[in-house]
């Protein structure tokens, strides 16, 4: 993997605008070109060019720190075959805990064949939305599916897992609402609550005191109110405590949203998430939202509650109305691996093995995991981005791929390498990655 480099032209662009900086300070007529707009206004040329916009500019100063540390680039690598426990990069084989296969079940002949039947039967594609194209069984099937594995009356599934939280969540709630989220929800819970408009409030992590203080504060100021959470954190690998929230739900007469993305397949003795773990009825909590595209095999997402809910999606959510319905053959996969997982609960009880198995390891080694409850997700925390790139790099060349989460995406403070574990990983596997981590860290 060659080493990250940026752009000659974009070092020149760079030097381009300190320069020209410099110059409009001074007074010089060297200053950055504009173009003449109608009217008096006169438009900066860098608003007129992504090569010159902020975001691009910060990315290439940070390449360019990078290659004088003489830091390889970890991202986007080409990976040839299925997404499991083992991959192969560049014609060489890796264990691989950067996958969210954690059942291993993407690459398995039931679900590959259930796509391949469902390309022959309805093509590739719907090609249009399902309000305009009309339903295929295999849609509609995948979703009751869903939605008896929740106990809820009916749900209904979007092509992206994060459009499903933009698009629920700014369709269901406005400016006269209010959505309160743990402070570490992912990006499109927070998406979702600005497309809406609402008052958005956060919560310190998994505290439930804290938020209800903040209900009993905020509640009499609004009209519907939204609590999210995750059934796993995908950064951190814990949960939240299920009935107390609905416990507070009920009393401060707020609506519950739970993301399952990285619960399904993975709490409960079958698999079926945070309301199983708990033993908790699924109809209890108001949203149920998860992705087709970790232990389901597939893309997607699905929003799983009571047919009013599921209803008003379909006839005027946005991501739903005006999006192409599921592919044919990714619902088939997602249909297969749900079915799959009902019929081989093994596959999950070995996945809650090997992730109390890592663990343990990796905490007898003396690493930190943070807040991981050793289930699909297990973070080593290290502390500095820089740290972490070079970790990911290392462990690549003794051939465990692992990748690195750095600032922004967490506080500089946790920068980290984060685990996914999967069913197909052996305890073997587990103690030489620890092993590894613990000599080069």
């Amino acid at each position: 993997m060659s080493k990250i480099e940026p752009a000659p032209a974009g070092k020149l662009q760079l030097i381009d605008r300190i320069l020209g900086k410099k110059a409009r300070d001074s007074g010089s007529a060297a200053a950055a070109p504009v173009r003449r707009a109608s009217g008096a206004r006169r438009i900066p040329d860098a608003w007129t060019r992504f090569d010159r916009h902020p975001a691009y500019e910060s990315m290439l100063v940070s390449k360019a720190a990078s290659q004088r540390l003489g830091l390889d680039n970890p991202f986007f690598r080409v990976h040839d075959g299925r997404a499991g426990a083992m991959t192969r990069i560049d014609g060489r084989d890796y264990l691989n805990f950067a996958s969210y296969n954690y059942l291993g079940l993407a690459g398995h002949p039931q679900v590959d064949q259930a796509a391949k039947d469902a390309i022959d039967r309805y093509g590739t594609t719907v090609s249009a939305s399902r309000l305009v194209a009309g339903e295929r069984p295999v849609q509609r099937d995948l979703e009751q599916a869903l939605a008896q594995v929740y106990g809820t009356e009916d749900c209904v599934v979007f092509v992206s897992g994060h459009a499903t939280n933009v698009s629920a969540i700014g369709h269901l709630f406005g400016p006269k609402d209010l959505v309160v989220h743990d402070s570490l929800i992912h990006n499109s819970v927070l998406m979702g609550i600005q497309l809406s408009g609402a008052a958005r409030r956060a919560f310190p992590h998994n505290d439930v005191d804290a938020l209800d203080r903040l209900l009993g504060d905020l509640r009499g100021r609004f009209e519907r109110v939204l609590i999210v959470v995750e059934g796993i954190y995908s950064m951190d690998g814990d949960m939240p405590d299920l009935p107390a929230l609905i416990d507070l739900k009920r009393r401060h007469h707020a609506f519950l949203m739970v993301d399952e993305a990285h619960a399904l397949g993975v709490l409960g003795e079958k698999g079926y998430g945070l309301h199983e773990h708990f033993g908790i009825e699924g109809r209890d909590v108001d949203i149920w939202m998860g992705t087709l595209s970790k232990t389901l095999s597939g893309c997607g997402g699905y929003i799983a509650g009571e047919r009013a809910l599921v209803e008003q999606l379909k006839y005027a959510a946005p991501g739903f109305v005006y999006s192409v319905g599921i592919a044919p053959p990714l619902a088939a996969a997602s249909l297969a691996a749900l079915a799959l997982m009902r019929a081989e609960p093994e596959r999950v009880a070995r996945l809650k093995q090997r992730g109390q198995f890592f663990l343990r390891q990796a905490r007898a080694a003396g690493l930190d995991t943070g807040l991981s409850q050793g289930y699909s997700v297990i973070p080593v925390i290290l502390g500095s981005s820089l740290k972490a790139v070079r970790l990911s790099n290392q462990l690549f060349e003794h051939g465990v791929n692992v990748q690195p989460i750095i600032h922004p995406a967490v506080e500089e403070k946790a920068a980290r390498l984060r685990f996914f574990l999967s069913s197909e990983h052996t305890e073997a596997q587990i103690v030489e990655t620890i092993g590894l981590v613990q000599t080069m860290a």
